[in-house]
């Protein structure tokens, strides 16, 4: 069976972000998107809009000194615009460890990702980490 076109559009934005590739994800998020990060530290919160996006991913590359990594386990949809990823992220900054299992709700319009909502496993771990 093949794979839905909207997990194939979210599978290429993982790939992307893995390769730090602006180029790409601008073709996949849409120019007036908007990436909720869940939590209370100083990267959390709504960033609205494509470049908002990409400087946000800029940042978490640059706070972990390049050391910021996302497996994709798993992805879900649901065939109205919805799909689920699930991975696992690790990182190092400031001596700090993450290691979790997290996901993002991904809302696909017109083949682009409109709204995309991370979860993440610990919540408190994160913040303690990103702080």
């Amino acid at each position: 069976m093949a794979e839905h076109p909207n997990a194939t559009l979210v599978r290429r934005g993982y790939e992307a972000f893995s390769r730090a590739d602006a180029d790409t994800l601008s073709q996949i998020i849409a120019k007036d998107a908007t990436y909720h990060s869940p939590g209370t530290h100083p990267l959390s919160g709504d960033h609205k809009g494509l470049d908002a996006v990409l400087t946000h991913f800029g940042r978490l590359a640059e706070e972990t000194g390049g050391t910021l990594r996302v497996e994709l386990r798993n992805l879900m949809v649901d065939g109205r615009g919805h799909v689920m990823a699930v991975h696992r992220v690790t990182a190092e900054r400031g001596g700090k460890k993450l290691d979790q299992m997290g996901g993002i709700v991904f809302r696909i319009v017109g083949e682009k990702a409109t709204d995309l909502d991370e979860c993440v496993e610990d919540l408190d771990a994160v913040n303690e980490f990103w702080s």
